[in-house]
């Protein structure tokens, strides 16, 4: 059946080409002052298509990608897709031995993109545009069930792991999430996440879905908050999508810059638990009428995206579930289980299992592990998140953390996000993360990471710890950092915390005046 955007059977390039004869001369996308519109994006992309299929590439291969915040992200992945190939991002700041262990894995032999052949060893760079375009009938033609693009993750092992996503996957959570919205072809989104981080697949095919226009931010903007808000205000972004750790840095910018007022319509987040306190601020800030609606969607890769939405209204912001990720999207089951697979009782702790069609199709190339985490009950495939919640009374969820890294510290169970939030209602504390260290003696202790900010007092820092929280939940150490690590997907990189903190340090010994720890320096 063919619904708004398009039929739910159809594969990505299908649907975009409903919209490219729709609306031809529309904008597609943007960066800074280059625009293209979706028959540019539909000409080019059918171009580098023509040259993967000239290069060898046959359908069921899978093409590195490696373009990244310039205007031709869309025509690179849709290439790739029209040539009946499925994307694998590359992230060229990743080190040389994790890129080879992809592309080896992968079994890429063409990267689109800008590619160092020392690093990526045996596959050829390939350009994005400047290739003759074809004929459509002479492209392969992708079906809903090819692989659309093979993402890797962390791995518990130290190896990072590919998963598996169909274009039936992404059209399924298109049209179930799509509509919760109020987006269509006026609609301007930011494509803010690195390609490596599966947010930036909701970033790419929301607005080409629904015949919008995707906003690339440029390198710059993606570091500078400053520079981010000036994107916002001038590219009149409606959509932007934001993990929380991030989005805290460009509240302080758009606060610095006087409030100024913005087009924005929706605010998404995800990757990380949401921050409650910064949202509520930031909306707080704008004007009645013009204040976007908020929404937080828990998500994991290997179920494509988004599993959940929470839309954040004045109960939620000022509730007592700090960590709400609502219901699951209509395309999903949730269900919460014990580690024997057992469904728990309502109010109890539990995995939480996800069912449904956004369900990818395991790990590339490790049967084990996909054997392992994509699990088959009574007929029904489920994905084990490793993620735990319970059920509250009005049927929502409540996340409670990773099943896998329980926080306890002298046996009180502790979450680390309350501290966090203590510290940066700290007036001198423009950000903080907390993190539990071993310490010499096999003991455990917390460390807080601080961004100072105008007005830092440290004795006043653990003053207010101290009023605020029990007396286990009070940081043994304080770390100053100029500000928190973050990785390429914007989330937090905590491998990086102390070694950041000891380049402050340093840098604060040189007389630069940054850098400083407070409190015992080896606590046991």
């Amino acid at each position: 059946m063919t619904g708004r955007w398009g039929s739910p059977d159809a594969s990505l390039p299908d649907l975009f080409a409903r919209r490219r004869a729709e609306r031809p001369d529309a904008t597609a996308v943007v960066c800074g002052p280059e625009s293209l519109t979706y028959a540019e994006v539909d000409a080019s992309a059918r171009g580098l298509a023509a040259e993967l299929v000239r290069r060898g590439i046959r359908p069921g291969d899978r093409v590195g990608l490696q373009v990244t915040r310039t205007i031709d992200v869309p025509v690179a992945v849709l290439g790739i897709m029209l040539a009946g190939a499925a994307y694998v991002p590359l992230d060229p700041h990743y080190p040389a031995e994790r890129l080879r262990l992809m592309i080896d894995e992968a079994g890429i032999s063409c990267v689109v993109g800008i590619l160092d052949d020392e690093r990526a060893v045996s596959a050829t760079g390939v350009p994005v545009r400047g290739h003759a375009p074809v004929p459509l009938a002479e492209l392969p033609t992708p079906g809903p069930d090819d692989h659309a693009y093979v993402i890797y993750t962390s791995g518990s092992t130290g190896r990072p792991k590919g998963c598996v996503i169909t274009h039936r996957n992404v059209v399924a959570l298109l049209f179930a999430a799509l509509p919760l919205f109020d987006v269509g072809p006026d609609d301007r989104w930011t494509l803010f996440h690195s390609m490596n981080f599966d947010f930036s697949v909701w970033e790419l095919w929301g607005p080409l879905v629904t015949g919008g226009t995707v906003v690339i931010v440029d390198p710059i903007a993606a570091v500078d908050p400053d520079e981010f808000v000036e994107l916002l205000i001038r590219d009149r972004v409606t959509v932007l999508n934001q993990v929380p750790s991030v989005f805290r840095a460009l509240v302080q910018a758009h606060t610095a810059a006087g409030h100024p007022a913005l087009a924005l319509r929706h605010l998404v987040f995800g990757g990380e638990a949401v921050d409650l306190d910064t949202t509520a601020r930031f909306l707080n800030t704008l004007p009645e009428g013009g204040r976007p609606v908020a929404v937080n969607m828990y998500g994991i890769t290997e179920t494509t995206v988004h599993v959940t939405y929470k839309e954040l209204d004045a109960a939620a912001l000022g509730g007592t579930d700090r960590s709400p990720i609502g219901a699951p999207l209509p395309h999903l089951t949730v269900e919460l289980r014990d580690v024997d697979g057992t469904p728990v009782p309502d109010g109890a702790t539990g995995e939480m299992w996800v069912s449904g069609a956004g369900v990818g199709v395991g790990y590339l190339r490790r049967p084990e592990l996909t054997a392992e985490r994509f699990v088959e009950r009574d007929g029904v495939r489920w994905y084990r998140s490793g993620d735990l919640a319970r059920r509250l009374p009005d049927g929502e969820l409540q996340y409670l953390g990773r099943a896998d890294r329980q926080v306890k510290v002298r046996g009180f169970r502790i979450e680390l996000g309350e501290i966090e939030a203590v510290l940066r209602n700290d007036g001198g504390v423009r950000d903080a993360v907390v993190e539990v260290v071993n310490g010499r003696a096999g003991g455990q202790f917390l460390v807080a990471y601080l961004v100072p900010g105008d007005g830092f007092d440290d004795r006043l820092v653990r003053v207010h710890c101290q009023e605020m929280l029990p007396s286990h939940m009070v940081p043994s150490r304080f770390e100053l950092i100029e500000a928190v690590p973050l990785t390429s997907s914007g989330k937090v990189d905590r491998a990086a915390l102390s070694s950041v903190a000891r380049e402050t340090a340093t840098a604060g010994t040189r007389g630069s005046g940054a850098g400083a720890r407070i409190g015992p320096a080896t606590p046991s």
